[in-house]
């Protein structure tokens, strides 16, 4: 039979074991923050990228003459009026039926501002330009005022 004093944990061992646990604890705890952000900036990179490949498309389609400048309301350079163009579509050039060439399914969301209200530049904008003269789609950009991992701004993505 066992004494009454061999039985258990010290208090001693208790208690570098909470600490040890609060050590690594205290290690997860920024490593995850970075990977939820990592995450994040995949996404807005995923986005981005979604919506460009889709103005591209629109312009490619304008200049190959698939889908008319004449359905485009104001002169826009083949650009697309505005995003909700790349999700409603274009009437395909000489099709009776109105059958529509869209690009997008849906405009995507942007992860760090959590909405679909991206920011604007048009052919005629400036390259760096945070105000939409609204002539066209030219080139979209995240409204988020945060830094990415590498330092830069959200917004010069």
């Amino acid at each position: 039979m066992r004494r009454r004093s061999e039985r258990g944990f010290s208090l001693i061992e208790l208690l570098i074991v909470i600490g040890i646990l609060s050590v690594l604890a205290g290690a997860a705890v920024p490593l995850a923050k970075v990977t939820i952000q990592r995450q994040r900036e995949i996404g807005l990179r995923r986005s981005l990228r979604e919506i460009r490949t889709a103005i591209d498309r629109y312009k490619d389609a304008v200049d190959l003459g698939v889908i008319s400048r004449a359905s485009i309301e104001t002169e826009n350079d083949g650009y697309p009026p505005d995003l909700k163009a790349l999700v409603d579509g274009a009437t395909l050039l000489g099709d009776e039926t109105g059958r529509k060439m869209r690009f997008l399914r849906r405009i995507p969301t942007d992860p760090f501002t959590q909405d679909r209200d991206w920011g604007l530049r048009s052919y005629q904008d400036e390259p760096d330009s945070n105000r939409w003269s609204g002539n066209n789609v030219y080139d979209v950009y995240s409204q988020s005022n945060g830094i990415a991992l590498d330092g830069t701004r959200y917004r010069q993505w």
